[in-house]
């Protein structure tokens, strides 16, 4: 848990040029992510539960609120989804609640 936290803490510095940290970008391209992600159909399995808004405002903090931006030059975060768990920086889970998005390993 901790390292996913210094993880996200080292990304947020690095990547954000506002309040709001959790602006996501999909990359078509690896190469062009910052983090690698997995999703998972487990909660237990996850080390990010993140919950989807629709609103930018709602993501900031490194909380697992994800705002998805359409524009690479609007997000703070660029990711790219993988197939494998085993290639992933980051395993996620989505949920339904806002209430339950945040880091759980």
């Amino acid at each position: 848990m901790k390292m996913k936290s210094l993880i996200c803490t080292l990304i947020v510095l690095t990547f954000i040029t506002s309040a709001d940290a959790q602006k996501v970008f999909v990359t078509k391209y690896k190469a062009d992510a910052d983090v690698i992600v997995y999703v998972t159909k487990y909660k237990s399995d996850a080390d990010l539960v993140v919950w989807k808004t629709k609103y930018k405002s709602d993501a900031k903090g490194c909380k697992g609120i994800w705002f998805f931006t359409e524009y690479k030059s609007d997000a703070d975060i660029k990711i790219w989804f993988t197939e494998y768990k085993s290639n992933a920086n980051w395993i996620i889970w989505y949920t339904k609640y806002k209430s339950d998005a945040g880091w759980k390993k």
